[in-house]
């Protein structure tokens, strides 16, 4: 699962051929959330109010090219780094 950006201890990973709909995986210390990218919400696991908070102010600015990423990711095609928040 590639690695797509980092920032304040939180590792954004998007799995190639995931199932919808479009989101990627949140990675913070002991806990990992699924967030929607265009509903900007968490749709499985769990993340800290705070980190939760955090990511989702991050996805709000890079949903363009989160959902470029997924295409991608469908496509079995390199992903590309997305700037961190800050």
């Amino acid at each position: 699962m590639p690695q797509i950006s980092f920032f304040l201890g939180i590792i954004i990973r998007m799995f190639y051929k995931d199932h919808n709909p479009p989101h990627f995986h949140a990675v913070y210390a002991e806990y990992e959330g699924l967030v929607d990218i265009k509903k900007l919400e968490l749709i499985g696991g769990k993340l800290p109010p705070r980190v939760l908070g955090l990511v989702i102010e991050w996805t709000a600015l890079h949903q363009k090219e989160l959902l470029e990423n997924w295409d991608k990711a469908k496509k079995q095609e390199s992903l590309l780094q997305i700037a961190p928040l800050v």
